[in-house]
């Protein structure tokens, strides 16, 4: 038996790394996406398997006696025992927001290869790793959060830096979520109506738990399920509906406080309610939309038309300015390694598992099934033909859109653009920047190719832009209620009662200045003359790995204080590669040209102002106001992470130089 497992996974190994190799060696040749889904197949298993195995047996050393936050602090609004597939559930589709899925997609723009090697080793060994650390850091201390455990491990100086740089980072992470969502919902009748049912059947089934059948996971899931399907199948009557679909069908602004408003309503209502039925909902469109589309890739087989690497890995993209170093990290962040995912991590999760088992099922399990999410969305970009990528993901006017994308060296006309728009039933595809509807085609290529054949083009298309929005939905509410949870931190130094999260009044407090904080970012996204996501998504990417940075730099600490400082590689490789990536893109958004830098954009546009009528001169100003911001919040991100990183570093002097005992700060142990 032990000689059939050995030769088992060495076959996987073998398989995996073939696959790898070939896709790294097939450069001028067409290759089959099957070699793509081969290879992280193998890598999630052989990672998981062996890596995850070692890293909670011998590095974290997990105990599945002690007694969790959610059993000795059950309140039924925060700290609730739940069931250990439904925070999977829950973890997961707040974690996979629009990185595993936009980010791939806009980074096709560098080749394949880039990407994928990225996604596969910073996946299995660094973001797997920050989550499941930070996961387990939080069990540890009921709970905590990141910004708390700074304070606590590290330094009061260090914490409240801290808190004030994972706030500001959150309030730019949601904003761009919410401009990546309106993106895709706008003008979507079909969209908006499913996403808005969901709502109402996460509240049935989280009521149906709490006061009706506690146990009932099983029946509350099924009955969940063919809910969610029934309103994805109604939503085309909606859409071909004059007045239904007039009544779903709402502009951007509108959009944007309607995710706001959503946004509060999770922050303040119970957990049980309407947060974790909902995400648990959502998880099973997900994970199951990601196993279909992987069999339809495997049915259909289709040829990756990107070649590995494009002219653009040396700057000048279409899509993203900036070459392919370092800006590929920042661009793929959820489906390698994500900052985001360390307040999921030690907001949430810790509050509602009750074994530290879930360590390595929920917090390295997920984020590796999120990799397999990213790979599959950079297929679903390479399968398309390049010319019409790179044409939908350029903005501006129709013509000179298709004029750049040919001088580029990408073949592409209007005509089969337009015929690519009648098959999705959409005015047009032309510089629908995001990434979302780009993911969207692909997929829908591959479904229609599997079922139904071009006539169902625009069924699968719609379908798939429904399930992005649930993908980022569950990280707005997510991201909102942990926001909320360390904002209340903040003020609890202003006055105690602000911080008791027990007490209506400072949850509903703390929930209105957040969701108004992000929310402004939010608006003013969506009302960007450019569209605002090619300015924020750098932004964004630059943030959630500078958060990043901050939980890497806590799982140094804490793996130092635990006497584990031979171990302690595992969280500071990652932290170095991240810092010096995040780093390097701030710098070069800041002051390089060739980055679409926000210094040289102010002076291009402020020699415009002086060229321009009144009118145009208006949004010119807007334009060079949006810049001055984003240096402003790009400079502070990176000082504020630098003092966290040298607030930890003199921690780890301490420890590995002067060889002083620095104790941890974590509960007593209590076993159930």
């Amino acid at each position: 038996m032990k000689i059939g497992r050995i030769l088992l996974w060495l076959s996987i190994s073998l398989l995996g790394a073939t696959s790898v190799a070939f896709i790294c060696m097939a450069q001028n040749q067409p290759i089959n996406a099957l070699w793509f889904v081969t290879a992280a197949l193998c890598t999630f298993a052989i990672s998981y398997r062996f890596y995850s195995k070692w890293l909670v047996t011998k590095v974290l050393v997990l105990d599945e006696k002690r007694a969790t936050p959610a059993v000795l602090l059950e309140d039924g609004r925060d700290y609730v025992k739940t069931n250990k597939w439904i925070v999977f559930g829950h973890h997961f589709a707040a974690i996979a927001g629009p990185g595993p899925l936009v980010g791939p997609v806009l980074a096709a723009q560098f080749g394949y290869l880039p990407g994928t090697l990225w996604i596969l080793i910073g996946a299995t060994l660094g973001g797997a790793v920050h989550d499941s650390v930070m996961m387990f850091c939080s069990l540890r201390r009921k709970g905590k959060s990141l910004g708390q455990m700074v304070r606590e491990e590290v330094g009061p100086f260090a914490g409240t830096i801290a808190m004030v740089s994972i706030l500001a980072i959150m309030v730019i992470l949601i904003a761009v979520l919410g401009v990546v969502v309106v993106n895709a919902l706008a003008e979507s009748s079909w969209g908006l109506y499913t996403i808005v049912m969901t709502m109402p059947i996460a509240l049935f089934m989280g009521c149906y738990l709490r006061f009706f059948r506690p146990h009932g996971v099983l029946e509350i899931s099924l009955i969940g399920v063919v809910l969610l399907l029934a309103a994805v199948w109604s939503g085309q009557f909606i859409h071909s509906s004059p007045v239904w679909s007039k009544a779903f069908t709402w502009s951007s602004p509108t959009l944007a406080w309607a995710i706001i408003i959503y946004g509060l309503a999770a922050s303040i209502l119970p957990v049980w309610l309407l947060l974790t039925p909902r995400d648990y909902l959502s998880s099973f469109m997900k994970i199951g939309t990601v196993i279909i589309l992987m069999g339809a890739i495997i049915w259909v087989a289709p040829l990756i038309k990107m070649p590995a690497l494009t002219p653009f890995i040396h700057g000048g993209g279409l899509v993203l300015a900036g070459k392919v170093f370092p800006f590929v990290f920042i661009t793929i962040a959820c489906g390698a390694i994500s900052g985001f995912h360390a307040l999921i991590a030690t907001g949430t999760t810790p509050k509602l598992v009750t074994n530290e088992e879930t360590v390595r099922s929920i917090g390295y399990g997920a984020m590796v099934t999120e990799m397999v999410v990213a790979i599959m969305a950079l297929i679903a970009a390479c399968t398309m033909e390049p010319g019409q990528y790179f044409a939908m993901n350029t903005a501006g006017p129709k013509e000179q859109v298709i004029e750049k994308v040919n001088k580029a060296g990408f073949h592409v006309t209007a005509v089969e653009m337009q015929q690519l728009a009648d098959d999705v039933k959409e005015e047009t595809m032309i510089g629908r920047v995001g990434g979302a509807p780009t993911f969207a085609v692909g997929m829908a290529q591959m479904f229609a190719q599997s079922i139904g054949g071009k006539s169902m083009m625009s069924l699968w298309y719609h379908f798939a832009i429904m399930f992005e929005a649930l993908f980022i939905l569950t990280t707005i509410d997510a991201g909102t209620r942990v926001g909320r949870f360390l904002l209340q931190d903040l003020l609890g130094h202003v006055h105690h009662s602000l911080g008791n999260t027990s007490r209506w009044f400072p949850n509903a407090l703390a929930s209105i200045l957040f969701v108004a904080a992000w929310g402004w970012f939010l608006y003013g996204g969506v009302t960007d003359p450019n569209g605002g996501i090619k300015a924020l998504w750098p932004i964004f990417g630059i943030a959630n790995q500078l958060l990043a940075v901050i939980a890497l730099s806590l799982g140094t600490t804490v793996l130092l204080k635990m006497g584990r400082a031979k171990y302690c590689w595992v969280t500071l490789a990652p932290l170095i590669l991240v810092l010096a990536v995040t780093m390097t893109a701030g710098v070069q958004k800041i002051f390089f040209k060739e980055a679409a830098g926000f210094l040289p954009a102010i002076e291009t546009l402020t020699a415009k102002a002086l060229t321009v009528d009144k009118e145009a001169l208006r949004v010119v100003k807007a334009q060079i106001f949006n810049n001055k911001v984003n240096i402003a919040v790009t400079t502070s991100f990176m000082i504020l992470v630098v003092l966290v990183v040298i607030s930890n570093a003199r921690v780890w002097w301490r420890i590995l130089v002067r060889k002083e005992s620095i104790p941890l700060r974590e509960e007593p142990a209590v076993y159930s």
